[in-house]
């Protein structure tokens, strides 16, 4: 089997395509053969050594968070799935995996493709559809007739986040890019705003709930834009951003956090055409290191890249 993995902690020029042997699936571990993983900013952040302090020193380190493909073995004491299962899910952040042709993850980090769903789209779901889910609903309590400002509402968090807002019955606005514009009336968002052009400082406007999914809003400008009563949602989780929100209740740092019955209400959402986040480009794992570098290094897509293991 292949993975794309790395000796040290550090640029892009250190991932390598290498063998590597799948170990048996532990107590309350699955085992997945991988059709599609889609590439997130977090591969490359914990790659540049930005988390070593979860993911430790062991190398070679595997890369990737996000996929879909089918259960081919179970640890004991799994009881959701069996083999053949088709899955969707997440690799664990210390050990990642998703870019290679198999991986072995916790069994509460899986959930159950929907049988109308693709391999590609279901790859799509996972770190942005839990991030979308752990932020408006365990941290805002999102509930029906609230106003919801995205930063960044066209980015893979940031859709997510907009399509789980509508369903819950909020309303929602946000702001992108210029080119991104037809995008946000496809999801039919009230507002939106050219980042580029606007001063969301001086917006004139507040709203019950602003998430930055872009992880480029000020605290400051965040909490200016709030109601009384309202959260602002901070995909960039420091140290520093954790100590001001014991103090100031408002703030609210996201983890990326899955659950089972996240992942169950995300597929749930997909299967009923609710949730999907668009596809840009896929390649072959061959091509996917240069893939990887090319999005670390600035370069945009309109969608997901994924990678194909077939």
């Amino acid at each position: 089997m292949k993975r794309i993995q790395y000796r040290r902690y550090g640029g892009p020029e250190l991932m390598k395509l290498e063998d590597f042997e799948l170990p048996q699936p532990g107590k309350g571990e699955v085992a997945v053969r991988i059709r599609f993983a889609a590439v997130n900013p977090i591969d490359w952040k914990v790659r540049n050594g930005y988390l070593k302090m979860v993911t430790g020193r062991a190398f070679p380190r595997a890369m990737g968070s996000d996929f879909s493909g089918e259960v081919t073995a179970v640890g004991p004491g799994v009881t959701r799935f069996k083999r053949g299962d088709a899955v969707f899910g997440l690799a664990r952040l210390k050990e990642s995996g998703a870019l290679g042709e198999a991986v072995v993850t916790n069994e509460t980090f899986v959930a159950l493709k929907p049988a109308a769903m693709s391999f590609e789209d279901a790859a799509c779901l996972g770190t942005p559809g839990v991030t979308a889910w752990n932020g408006l609903v365990d941290k805002a309590g999102l509930r029906a007739g609230a106003h919801v400002f995205i930063n960044g509402c066209t980015g893979a968090v940031g859709e997510a986040a907009v399509q789980i807002a509508s369903m819950l019955g909020a309303k929602v606005s946000g702001s992108c890019s210029a080119a991104a514009m037809p995008r946000t009336q496809a999801l039919g968002m009230l507002k939106a705003y050219n980042y580029r052009t606007t001063d969301l400082a001086k917006l004139g406007e507040q709203f019950d709930v602003v998430y930055d999914t872009a992880a480029t809003m000020t605290i400051a400008t965040g909490l200016g834009l709030l109601r009384k009563g309202g959260v602002f949602l901070d995909i960039d989780p420091t140290p520093w951003k954790f100590i001001r929100s014991a103090f100031d209740r408002r703030i609210k740092p996201i983890v990326c956090t899955p659950r089972p019955d996240i992942l169950e209400s995300l597929a749930r959402a997909a299967g009923e055409g609710k949730l999907r986040l668009p596809v840009a480009k896929t390649v072959s794992l061959g091509e996917a290191i240069r893939l990887l570098t090319e999005l670390e290094q600035g370069h945009k897509l309109a969608g997901k890249g994924l990678v194909t293991m077939s």
